[in-house]
Order: structure tokens, then C-alpha cells, then sequence
């Protein structure tokens, strides 16, 4: 009997931690995962965001203290969450993270960076305090829901995509790294040729080009005090084309009596010449 009692407790205890350890491991997390898709939860209500990486050392080292943070998410009533930067490059470029881990508190909308120390207790009583109020808040400008930030979003988006590409293009299908450049190339070419023709069918139909129509001749109504000195030009020009005319006429008609007379006088000497003859 002695050997069975004294194997009761080594038994009771494996027996414990068998069953304790799965508990542990499978404990749901309090933080929250924000992705591209459901990050508009985040304008309302208050927020606690990490934005890490999973190779980041500073990132792992935060990581205990960010889960024991959580767990005081709903004693504070505060929605405490993570964001992975390599899977969700579009909200990096949204909230332009430049350095790892950058943590941001959000509160209805209004989005202030954390740059305290990074404590459990340092971040309780951030939110306990409300210490973010002596914060200036991010500006609308280069808020993440902002047409500024969804554009620079859309940018980190197709660098990563670019990136994915050219990955395939030489670990997948074998192509070298000049080659791959190359189909970059050409499709930035394309791309670019392509958007230059449409950008020029929308600026030909929002801005149609005039075609040319014939002048119409001034109208020679004019005013009575401005048309006078008008009209004496214009008789002065007149009474010059008349007097032209009438030296020219009056020299046509002496050109023409000479030839006359020339042709009479050669008239009559024919017929005397022909007498003298005979």
C-alpha cells in the first residue's frame, strides 16, 4: 500500500500540469488584430494600436507588457490592439510608420502618437489619467481616413505587390534579376502611355477645341462724332480715285485720237503712192 500512496502525488501533479498547460497556451488573447479590412473600427470609441513587426526585437520585448496592458482593456474601457506591418503594409503607409514598435491612442476619430515609456503601468495610467489630452492630436490632413493617407496607402499596397512580383518572377519562374526589371520596365512604360491617351480624351471632352470661324467684317455703323472724320477720309480717298481715273481716261482718249489721225494719214498717202506709180 505504501508504494501505491506514495505515487498518488507525483500522478496528481502531471496530472495537473497536463491539464494546466494546455490551458495556458490555448488562453484567448485580449488584444485585438486590425487589418485593412475592419480598421474603421477605429474611429469610434478609444484605442490602444501597436504597430510591430514579428522580427523586430524591440516589438518582442513589448509584447508581455502589451498583453498584460490588455487585460485591463475592459476595467478602462479601452479596445487595446496590434497591427502587423508585414502583412498589413497599407496601414503602414496610412499612419506613415517609420520606426518599430510606434504605438498610437485614438480617441472618437482623433489619433495621438504614445511616445512615453513602455510599461504596463505607464500605459495604465495614460488612460486612467488621461494623459493623452496634453497630446496634439494628428491633423485632419494626415488623419488615416484622409484622401492623402488612402493615397499613400494605395502606394505601400503596389510596392508590396511589386515586390510579390518580382519574387515570383525569380524564385517561381527562374527569371533573372534584369529580367525581371525589365518586365518592370516595359509595363511602366505601358502603363505610362496608357494613361497619358486617356488623360487626353478627358481634357479633349471637358475642354473641346474651338474650331476656326471666318471673322465677320466690322459693321460701318458707327457713332456720329466718330464716323465724321471717318467719312472726310474716305471722300478724300475718292476724289483721288476720280482724279486718277480721269487722267487716265484723258489719256487714253489723246492716245487714242493720235492713233487716228495716224491711221487717216495712212489712208491718204496709200492711194497717192499708188497713182505716182502708175
Amino acid at each position: 500500500m505504501a508504494p501505491s500512496g506514495s505515487l498518488r502525488i507525483p500522478v496528481a501533479v502531471l496530472l495537473l500540469l497536463l491539464w494546466g498547460a494546455p490551458w495556458a497556451h490555448g488562453r484567448r488573447s485580449d488584444v485585438r488584430i486590425i487589418t485593412d479590412e475592419n480598421w474603421r473600427e477605429l474611429l469610434e470609441g478609444e484605442w490602444m494600436i501597436e504597430f510591430y513587426a514579428p522580427w523586430c526585437p524591440a516589438c518582442q520585448n513589448l509584447q508581455p507588457e502589451w498583453e498584460s496592458f490588455a487585460e485591463w482593456g475592459e476595467d478602462l474601457e479601452v479596445n487595446i490592439a496590434k497591427v502587423d506591418v508585414t502583412e498589413q503594409p497599407g496601414l503602414s503607409g496610412r499612419f506613415i510608420i517609420t520606426a518599430l514598435p510606434t504605438i498610437y491612442h485614438c480617441k472618437d476619430g482623433e489619433f495621438r502618437r504614445y511616445q512615453g515609456p513602455r510599461t504596463k503601468k505607464d500605459f495604465i495610467n495614460f488612460i486612467s489619467d488621461k494623459e493623452w489630452k496634453s497630446i496634439e492630436p494628428v491633423s485632419s490632413w494626415f488623419g488615416p481616413g484622409s484622401i492623402l493617407m488612402s493615397s499613400m496607402s494605395a502606394l505601400f499596397q503596389l510596392s508590396m505587390w511589386i515586390r510579390t512580383c518580382h519574387n515570383y518572377f525569380i524564385e517561381d519562374l527562374g527569371l533573372p534579376i534584369w529580367g525581371s526589371y525589365t518586365v518592370f520596365a516595359l509595363a511602366t512604360l505601358l502603363s505610362g502611355l496608357l494613361l497619358g491617351l486617356f488623360m487626353i480624351f478627358v481634357a479633349d471632352f471637358l475642354c473641346p477645341s474651338k474650331r476656326r470661324r471666318p471673322q465677320a467684317y466690322p459693321s460701318r455703323k458707327l457713332l456720329p462724332e466718330s464716323s465724321q472724320p471717318l467719312k472726310k477720309v474716305e471722300e478724300e480717298q475718292e476724289a483721288d480715285v476720280e482724279d486718277v481715273s480721269e487722267e487716265e481716261s484723258e489719256s487714253k482718249e489723246g492716245t487714242n485720237k493720235d492713233f487716228a489721225q495716224n491711221a487717216v494719214r495712212q489712208r491718204s498717202v496709200g492711194p497717192s503712192l499708188a497713182t505716182d506709180k502708175s
